[in-house]
C-alpha cells in the first residue's frame, strides 16, 4: 500500500515539474528569454511596426504623389524641333526661276514652343518661336540665303463653361480630399490598433496573474496529497479519501497546462500587434507585462462623452470630406451644364534678313530694303522691332444640340449630395448607441469589479478563520484546501472584472473618438 501511494506521489510530482517547464521554459528545455514591456512601450512599438498602419501611411504617400501629379498639369510644357530639308522640283514654267530644268531648295529650321494653363480662369497659353535658314537657286528670289523669323502668342480664355470650376483645378481640389481621406484613415487604424493593444496587453495581464494563482493551486493540491497519502499509510485517513485529493490535483494540474497555452495565446496575439515582422526576436521571448490591474474610474459623464465623439470621431471627418467632394463635384457638373463660349487672341511678328541677289539689284535697286540686309542677326533685330505683326481677337461658341451628359452626372451628384447627408445622419445614431453602449459597459464592469473584490475579501476572511479553526482542531486540511481553492476563484474573479473594466474604458475612449489624445499619441501620415 506504501509504495502505491509512493509512486503516485512520485506521478504527480513529475506532472508538476512538467507543468512547470511548460511556464518557464520552451519545448527545448531552454530558458526563454523574458523581455519586460509596459502598456505604453507596446502601443509605441505597435504603431512603429504595425502592417495595417504602415499600409495607411504608403496609402497617404500615393494620394500625396497623386496630388503632385495633378498639381503638375499647371507646369508649362516646352517642345523644341529642329530639321533640315532639301528639294528639287522640276520647272514647268519660265517664271518658275529655275536652272536646269529645276529648283533646288535647301531649309534649315529650328523651332520652339512653350505651352501651359493659367492658374486662374481655365485659359490656356502658347509661345512659338521658330527661325530658318533658306536657300535656292531660284534667279527670282530677292533674298538668298534668307533667314525667316516667327514669334507668336496666343491666348484662349473661356468666357462661361471651364472659367469659374475649370477641369484641372476640379482634380486638384479633390485630390486635396483624397490626400485628407488618406490621412484620417491613418488616424483610424491607429485609434483601433492602440485599443487592440491595450485589450491584448491587458489579456496577458490577466492570463500571467492566473497562471501564478493556478501554479498555487497546483502547489498546494500536491501538498495535501502528499499529506493525505501518509496520513492513509497509518491508517489515519481512507483510501477513499486519497482518491478523492488525487482527482483534485489531477484537476488542478490539467487547468495549470490550459492556463500556459492561454497564456501563450495572449503573448501571441500581443506581439501580432507590436513585433515588426516574422524574423523579429521577439516571437522567442517571454513577454512580461510591467503595467498591473489598477481599480481607475472615469470621471466622464455620458453626456460629455457624447459631446467628445460628435466632435472627434474620425467617421465623421470622412463623411464631411466626402460632402465637401461632392460639394466640388456640383460645381463643376453646373459649370460643365453651360455653353462653351472662349475668347481667342493671338499675336505675331516675323523678321527677315538675307543676303540681296545680286540680279535683283541690278533689275531694280530698290526692291530690297536695306533693313532686310545682313544674315541671321538681322532678322531678329527686325522681330524684335515690330516691323512685321498680326493679330486676332475673336470668340469661338459651341452650342451642343443635347448636354445630356453633363445633366445627368449633375443629378447623380445631386443625389449623392443626399446619400452623405444620410450616411452622416446614420453615423450619428451608429456613435450614438456605440457611445452609451460603451458608456454602460464601463459602468457595469466597475460594479462587478466591486462586487468581485467584496467576495474575495469575505473569502479571505473565511480562509483565514479555517486556519484557525484548524489550528485549534475544529476543521481538517480538506476543508482548507477547499477554503483555498475557493479563494484563488475569488482572486481569479476579481482580477477578470479588472481586467474587463480596463478593455471597457479603452473601448470607451475609442467610442468618444479620444484614444489618440488619452495616450498622448500624434501621428504623422507622411
Amino acid at each position: 500500500m506504501c509504495n502505491r501511494y509512493a509512486s503516485k506521489t512520485a506521478l504527480v510530482a513529475t506532472a508538476v515539474l512538467f507543468y512547470l517547464c511548460i511556464v518557464e521554459r520552451t519545448g527545448f528545455g531552454q530558458k526563454r528569454d523574458e523581455v519586460r514591456i509596459s502598456l505604453r512601450q507596446a502601443i509605441e512599438m505597435a504603431l512603429a511596426n504595425h502592417k495595417d498602419i504602415e499600409l495607411a501611411r504608403q496609402n497617404a504617400r500615393l494620394a500625396d504623389w497623386d496630388l503632385k501629379s495633378v498639381i503638375s498639369q499647371y507646369e508649362p510644357r516646352s517642345t523644341f524641333n529642329s530639321f533640315y530639308e532639301h528639294t528639287q522640283l522640276p520647272i514647268n514654267s519660265f517664271l518658275s526661276g529655275g536652272v536646269n530644268g529645276s529648283v533646288i531648295q535647301s531649309d534649315l529650321m529650328a523651332g520652339y514652343r512653350l505651352e501651359g494653363l493659367a492658374g486662374r480662369g481655365g485659359g490656356s497659353y502658347q509661345v512659338d518661336f521658330s527661325s530658318r535658314r533658306f536657300t535656292t537657286n531660284n534667279i527670282f528670289a530677292a533674298l538668298n540665303p534668307q533667314y525667316p523669323s516667327d514669334l507668336s502668342v496666343r491666348f484662349t480664355q473661356p468666357l462661361s463653361r471651364g472659367r469659374l470650376v475649370p477641369t484641372r483645378l476640379k482634380d486638384i481640389e479633390i485630390a486635396k480630399k483624397n490626400l485628407q481621406l488618406t490621412d484620417t484613415e491613418v488616424r483610424k487604424i491607429a485609434t483601433e490598433t492602440i485599443i487592440n493593444v491595450k485589450r491584448a496587453y491587458w489579456d496577458l495581464v490577466f492570463a500571467r496573474n492566473r497562471m501564478t494563482i493556478q501554479g498555487e493551486i497546483v502547489r498546494d493540491t500536491r501538498a495535501q496529497l502528499e499529506l493525505n497519502t501518509r496520513r492513509a499509510t497509518t491508517g489515519s485517513l481512507a483510501v477513499s479519501d486519497v482518491y478523492r485529493t488525487e482527482a483534485r490535483t489531477a484537476e488542478s494540474e490539467q487547468s495549470a497546462y490550459q492556463t500556459a497555452e492561454a497564456v501563450t495565446r495572449a503573448e501571441n496575439t500581443l506581439k501580432n500587434l507590436i513585433v515588426e515582422s516574422a524574423a523579429s526576436d521577439l516571437w522567442e521571448a517571454s513577454l512580461v507585462p510591467t503595467d498591473v490591474l489598477d481599480s481607475a474610474e472615469t470621471s466622464v459623464t455620458l453626456q460629455q462623452a457624447l459631446t467628445a465623439a460628435l466632435d472627434n470621431r474620425l467617421e465623421l471627418q470622412e463623411s464631411d470630406i466626402a460632402r465637401e467632394i461632392n460639394a466640388i463635384e456640383q460645381r463643376y457638373f453646373q459649370d460643365q451644364t453651360r455653353s462653351q463660349v472662349d475668347l481667342v487672341s493671338s499675336y505675331g511678328l516675323a523678321g527677315l534678313g538675307g543676303n540681296p541677289n545680286s540680279l535683283i539689284r541690278s533689275l531694280a535697286p530698290t526692291a530690297v530694303p536695306g533693313f532686310l540686309e545682313g544674315a541671321y542677326g538681322q532678322s531678329l533685330v527686325n522681330l524684335l522691332d515690330n516691323r512685321f505683326n498680326s493679330f486676332r481677337v475673336g470668340v469661338q461658341i459651341t452650342l451642343p444640340l443635347h448636354n445630356h451628359e453633363a445633366e445627368a452626372k449633375l443629378g447623380r451628384a445631386l443625389v449623392q449630395s443626399e446619400r452623405v447627408s444620410t450616411q452622416r445622419e446614420k453615423f450619428k445614431q451608429l456613435i450614438q448607441v456605440d457611445v452609451r453602449n460603451a458608456y454602460q459597459a464601463v459602468s457595469i464592469a466597475a460594479s462587478q469589479q466591486q462586487a468581485a473584490a467584496v467576495v474575495r475579501l469575505a473569502l479571505e476572511k473565511q480562509h483565514a478563520s479555517e486556519e484557525r479553526r484548524l489550528n485549534v482542531g475544529y476543521s481538517t486540511n480538506d476543508v482548507v484546501l477547499e477554503r483555498q481553492i475557493g479563494l484563488a476563484a475569488a482572486r481569479l474573479s476579481e482580477m477578470r472584472a479588472q481586467t474587463e473594466h480596463q478593455k471597457a474604458l479603452a473601448d470607451l475612449e475609442r467610442a468618444m473618438g479620444a484614444a489618440l489624445d488619452a495616450n498622448r499619441v500624434v501621428i504623422r501620415s507622411r
